[in-house]
């Protein structure tokens, strides 16, 4: 990591172990900010954010049934985080291995699978802990138990030195260090203090805050991208800001991965806090119009099928709920989910498909079974945020 880089003090300096030769330069990141002047661009950004997550809040307590949006967007959120940190798979294998009810031999599908239910644990959590270092661990350890990086310390902070975008993989060739282990207490100490203070700041901008420190702090060995976005969440869930975590920001911090990366480095070098705060609250305020936007088509697409279904005597009421949990279905899922003989999980499902409602998807998982997929309820879940504003304009 080159020292000169670092032009501004304002968020932290770079320092190097006194009186050790073989020592490195690294970040040590200072307090965070308990007020901070917003410039009037970054006033206007956090408006425009807050107001859109207004409406995706008063969206969530309108939606009875919040696993409408719950099922496939925590894992539509959890296959975009993962690809930020090179994990390749797609939406429809994990979709897909999900419905299989079967433990994958996909070493990617598991890891978006882990951060799945690392998801719901933080949820759980946050009902018990404030968020801490303790829930932090915790939902850390769900996340690498049985995955790749289940060797670097689940659910524990680091004990050694790391380093982030090294050609060489040496401090010196860095373009980040993290602060060293021993410093992790005291600065994760005043994390804690800051995330759970309830007046000063306005919300957004301690997240923002927040996510920028969890990630300049590095304290794990591996997944801090993957916990630190999920803290997020679980931290405008805690504020009773969001009744249910419907705010997915990976898909947009995807599709803008080195202006994130960028802007969170320029505030360690050059202090540009304020650019990092407009990033971030660009971020909320896309995610959160597309995801009421997302929503609103998925609500509409369930009445019509609803409506069509009661007009029958068969349990293709039941199937629509499944559907619309995960829109991938095999005969086993719906003889499970819905009380029925394997012949009548065929029917049912030969129905849905006679409607148009599902179309096959291949074979995979245990013993090569049979799936469908409700293709109209798949391509609003994955359809990318640029095609929902081209198509609502």
């Amino acid at each position: 990591m080159d020292p000169k880089s670092f032009t501004d003090q304002s968020y932290g300096q770079v320092e190097r172990e006194a009186g050790n030769k073989w020592s490195f330069w690294y970040f040590n990141p200072a307090p965070l900010p308990r007020d901070l002047s917003l410039t009037t661009a970054t006033v206007r950004a956090l408006s425009d954010a807050d107001n859109a997550l207004g409406h995706l809040q008063g969206l969530g307590r309108l939606v009875t049934d919040p696993q409408l949006l719950l099922g496939p967007y925590v894992t539509r959120e959890a296959v975009a985080s993962s690809r930020i940190e090179g994990t390749e798979t797609s939406l429809s294998q994990v979709l897909k291995s999900e419905a299989s009810d079967a433990v994958t031999t996909d070493e990617s599908v598991a890891e978006v699978e882990r951060y799945v239910q690392a998801t719901f644990e933080g949820l759980r959590l946050i009902n018990e802990l404030p968020l801490s270092r303790r829930l932090a661990e915790l939902v850390h350890a769900v996340l690498l138990q049985g995955v790749r990086g289940q060797e670097k310390l689940p659910g524990q902070f680091r004990r050694s030195p790391v380093w982030v975008g090294s050609p060489t993989n040496r401090p010196e060739t860095a373009v980040y260090v993290p602060p060293l282990p021993d410093l992790l207490g005291e600065i994760f100490s005043d994390w804690e203090r800051f995330v759970n203070e309830r007046d000063g700041l306005p919300i957004l901008i301690r997240c923002a805050l927040m996510h920028y420190q969890f990630e300049t702090i590095h304290p794990f060995l591996d997944g801090n991208g993957r916990i630190g976005r999920l803290l997020i969440v679980l931290l405008l869930v805690e504020a009773g800001r969001l009744p249910t975590p419907i705010l997915y920001l990976s898909g947009y911090l995807e599709q803008h991965r080195r202006e994130y990366y960028d802007r969170l480095q320029a505030v360690r070098e050059r202090g540009e806090m304020q650019q990092w705060l407009q990033f971030f609250l660009t971020a909320v305020r896309e995610t959160a119009a597309d995801a009421v936007r997302r929503a609103g088509r998925l609500v509409e697409l369930r009445e019509r099928y609803l409506a069509e279904a009661r007009t029958t005597r068969s349990n293709l009421v039941g199937l629509v709920e499944v559907l619309f949990r995960n829109p991938y279905v095999n005969v086993a899922r719906a003889q499970r989910q819905l009380g029925l003989t394997g012949q009548g999980a065929r029917n049912i499902i030969k129905a849905a498909e006679a409607r148009g409602w599902l179309v096959p998807a291949g074979a995979s998982g245990r013993g090569g079974r049979q799936h469908w997929v409700a293709a109209d309820i798949f391509e609003i879940i994955e359809a990318p945020l640029r095609y929902l504003v081209d198509d609502a304009d």
